[in-house]
């Protein structure tokens, strides 16, 4: 049975350890459009979800180290989450110790030739040991790895135990994620987030930029429609001066 291993908290602040604990061991992020897809997207529909929260931090392909005093214990998860963060600002790695001992709490490994069979088991048992709560695994290639292509688990007593994930009336594969209150979904061979508090689609990546874009538009034609109106504010002005300049000429030529 895995066990959590306490870690005590240190004062230290977390990129004031980058020297004993590097960031970055220059291995490329994905090792193909799929896994990158996949990987971005969730990343970016997460922090979109949380941008408000301070206290939740949304990262990927980043070191987490779990034991101090051995750089060698780290592992680069494809994404993860920490709620009861203490502060959702931008790190180098995460340190679990230089973070109050906070481990993730949503893990999510994106499947590739060289990968998957590590995330299944070696990250797996891992994961279980410094207390992720929650440990997802998604094929972006349909099914080629594993099937089916989303697999979640819930930790209970130091293991992991499944989630269910199931085929809605849309065909759309589906599992939800009590940690995140959302919804992990297989839609058209991609990995979706669905918030069903909302009823709605969680942006990928893509889509928040053409959102950000048309509310550029919008904003710009508001700007316009508010210069136009203040031009004719202005004419009327000028006019109503004209006329009140008019009346006092009449007043006194009486």
């Amino acid at each position: 049975m895995a066990t959590r291993t306490q870690i005590a908290p240190s004062p230290e602040a977390p990129d004031a350890l980058c020297d004993e604990y590097p960031c970055s061991d220059g291995e490329p992020m994905a090792e193909n459009d799929f896994q990158y897809i996949a990987i971005t997207d969730t990343v970016a529909s997460l922090r979109q979800m949380y941008k408000g929260r301070d206290d939740v931090y949304v990262s990927g392909d980043m070191f987490v180290y779990y034991r101090e005093g051995s750089p060698g214990s780290r592992v680069a998860p494809d994404v993860f989450a920490v709620f009861g963060a203490r502060g959702s600002h931008s790190r180098h790695s995460w340190i679990v110790w230089a973070e109050g001992g906070a481990p993730p709490t949503f893990v999510l490994e994106v499947a590739s030739v060289s990968t998957w069979r590590r995330d299944r088991e070696e990250k797996r048992d891992l994961y279980a040991a410094i207390g992720v709560s929650e440990y997802w695994r998604f094929d972006p290639e349909r099914a080629r790895f594993f099937s089916p292509e989303l697999v979640g688990e819930y930790l209970a007593d130091g293991e992991y135990r499944a989630l269910d994930v199931y085929t809605d009336a849309d065909g759309v594969l589906r599992g939800h994620s009590p940690v995140l209150g959302l919804d992990l979904c297989v839609r058209d061979g991609m990995l979706r987030l669905y918030d069903p508090a909302a009823g709605e689609w969680l942006l990928n990546h893509g889509e928040q930029a053409i959102a950000l874009v048309e509310k550029d538009v919008v904003i710009r034609e508001q700007a316009d429609s508010l210069a136009e109106k203040d031009a004719a504010l202005i004419e009327q002005a000028a006019e109503l001066e004209r006329l009140r300049a008019q009346l006092r000429d009449s007043e006194r030529n009486r």
